[in-house]
């Protein structure tokens, strides 16, 4: 089993599904109003949802809020897209 190796902090506090502040944010990889893909200091998240949107973005600080409906989070391991001989989009929108 691969162990994963992940540094700095991230923190999540959602408010009623529709509101979502996190910190630990490297990259906004890609968003649209029903998916957003972050990269966090713990690894590839994506978000779903509907209407989704960026409301603020501080990568300095490595801050952001998301408004919207959010239907759910998965954490998934960066190294999983770079291992890969496929393009980084392709596998993201199978």
């Amino acid at each position: 089993m691969e162990e994963n190796h992940f540094t700095g902090s991230h923190k999540m506090q959602m408010i009623n599904r529709k509101e979502c502040f996190l910190t630990g944010v490297k990259d906004v990889i890609s968003f649209d109003t029903e998916v957003i893909l972050l990269e966090t200091d713990m690894g590839m998240l994506t978000i779903n949802g509907k209407e989704l949107h960026i409301k603020r973005l501080t990568l300095e600080k490595k801050e952001t809020d998301i408004e919207g409906l959010i239907d759910s989070f998965t954490y998934s391991d960066y190294n999983k897209y770079k291992k890969s001989k496929e393009p980084f989009l392709g596998r993201l929108f199978k």
